[in-house]
């Protein structure tokens, strides 16, 4: 598996200290889905951004349509703060 690099870094908020939190690489996204991500916040978006990071991490997708589904589940979940860096 491949460690790629977000072209825009996606910012959430930390559910363990509620501060902003930049996931710039494919690992990072993968590791927060996987071992951080609130059970109750696991919908159908966050189920689609975990497939499409593996995917990604093994080159069957490309980074950006992973980083985008990983942007699309911090939305669902209400974590999401911002695209790129401000």
């Amino acid at each position: 598996m491949r460690d790629e690099q977000f072209d825009v870094p996606v910012t959430i908020e930390s559910e363990r200290t509620g501060r902003p939190l930049s996931v710039t690489r494919t690992v990072q996204a993968a590791s927060l889905l996987v071992d951080k991500w609130p059970n109750e916040k696991r919908g159908p978006k966050y189920r689609a951004a975990l497939k499409a990071m593996m995917d990604a991490m093994e080159q069957r997708r490309a980074v950006g349509s992973a980083r985008r589904a990983f942007t699309a589940a911090a939305k669902e979940a209400h974590v999401f703060v911002r695209e790129g860096q401000h």
